[in-house]
């Protein structure tokens, strides 16, 4: 009878320390992505348009994912305001430009950023002044249609003379 009791005993100890074991590991690990966190830094850019482009919305360097778009407010002289946060590994210069492409013609948004060739490195909280702003695909169909039209018309107008 002492020996089952001494059993149940040991294997509560074990199953305690394994517990503890398990939350040690949970909260170390929260202690290391807090500070992988801290080491990221958020930038700003100021847009005309915006369109299509949302929260968690990738942010692009040569290809590769370097951040995600944080957050999205209107600013002064109505424009979109739109914070990134930035892998704090990648340093990027001040004469960064920032620009909204589509992925493929009805795909997704996503940031593109083309680094500049300044020594100065962005801080956290600046701002990226050389932005480009989203294409609409309706408005660059319709002008491709008007152009269109436009030459069929010029092409029917200028005809040239036969000559006899």
């Amino acid at each position: 009878m002492r020996n089952a009791q001494t059993k149940e005993i040991l294997v509560g100890i074990g199953v305690f320390v394994a517990l503890m074991l398990v939350l040690v590991f949970i909260y170390g690990g929260r202690a290391l992505t807090a500070q992988a966190a801290s080491q990221d830094y958020r930038l700003t850019a100021a847009f005309n348009k915006v369109d299509g482009l949302i929260l968690g919305d990738v942010v692009r360097l040569g290809g590769v994912k370097i951040g995600t778009v944080e957050s999205q407010r209107l600013g002064k002289n109505y424009r979109a305001i739109l914070t990134f946060l930035i892998n704090g590994e990648v340093r990027l210069p001040t004469d960064t430009s920032a620009a909204i492409h589509t992925d493929g013609l009805f795909g997704s948004k996503f940031v593109v950023i083309e680094p500049g060739g300044s020594e100065k490195n962005f801080k956290d909280g600046d701002e990226i002044t050389f932005t480009q702003d989203a294409v609409i695909v309706s408005e660059l169909l319709d002008l491709i249609i008007s152009q269109g039209k436009s030459k069929i018309q010029k092409s029917g107008t200028d005809k040239p003379k036969e000559r006899k």
